[in-house]
C-alpha cells in the first residue's frame, strides 16, 4: 500500500480518553502537563472529558461516554482526520463491556500513524517531545488509493 503525507499542525487536536481505573492518573497526567495541553485542542469521552473540562479549566471538547459510543466518535474522528493525537489511558486488568470498540480505536490510531500513548510512561514522552511545538508531516497509507484500487478488483477467471 502506496503511502501520503498528512500534516499536523503546531496546535494539535488531541484526544483525552480513560477507563474508569485511568481516570485519576489522567488527571494528574493532565494537571502537570496543563501549560502544554492548554495550547492544544482537547477533545474526550464523556465521563473523562466532563472531569477534565472542571478540574483543568480548559475547553474540552466532549463526545460520548466510552461504552456509550464514545470511542467510536473518537475513532470516526481520527479516520476524518480531525484528531491527531491520542492519550488513551486503558485498563489491562478490568475487562470492559465495549472491548471491541476499544479495539477498534487502537486500530484507528495504528493505521492513521497517530501519535499514540496508553500509558503515564509513554504520554510523557510524548508531550516532551520538541516535536510538539512544531508542525509535523506523518506518514499515512493512501487509503483513497487503495479503495480504488479495491473497487476495481476482478476475480480470477476459472478456465
Amino acid at each position: 500500500m502506496q503511502n501520503t503525507l498528512r500534516p499536523i499542525a503546531i496546535k494539535k487536536r488531541i484526544a483525552l480518553v480513560a477507563h474508569d481505573n485511568k481516570k485519576q492518573d489522567l488527571l494528574e497526567w493532565a494537571r502537570f502537563n496543563r501549560g502544554t495541553l492548554a495550547r492544544h485542542h482537547l477533545f474526550g469521552t464523556g465521563t473523562t472529558g466532563a472531569l477534565l473540562e472542571r478540574e483543568l479549566e480548559l475547553p474540552i471538547t466532549q463526545y460520548m461516554s466510552g461504552p456509550l459510543g464514545g470511542d467510536q466518535q473518537i475513532g470516526a474522528k481520527i479516520a476524518e482526520g480531525e484528531i491527531d493525537f491520542l492519550i488513551f489511558f486503558w485498563d489491562p486488568l478490568q475487562p470492559q463491556p465495549h472491548d471491541p470498540d476499544v479495539k477498534a480505536l487502537l486500530r484507528l490510531a495504528v493505521l492513521y500513524n497517530i501519535p499514540t500513548a496508553s500509558n503515564r510512561s509513554t504520554a510523557d514522552f510524548l508531550i516532551s517531545s520538541s516535536l510538539m511545538e512544531h508542525p509535523y508531516t506523518r506518514s499515512a497509507p493512501d487509503l483513497e488509493r487503495y479503495l480504488r484500487g479495491r473497487t476495481n478488483f476482478e476475480p480470477p477467471q476459472e478456465g
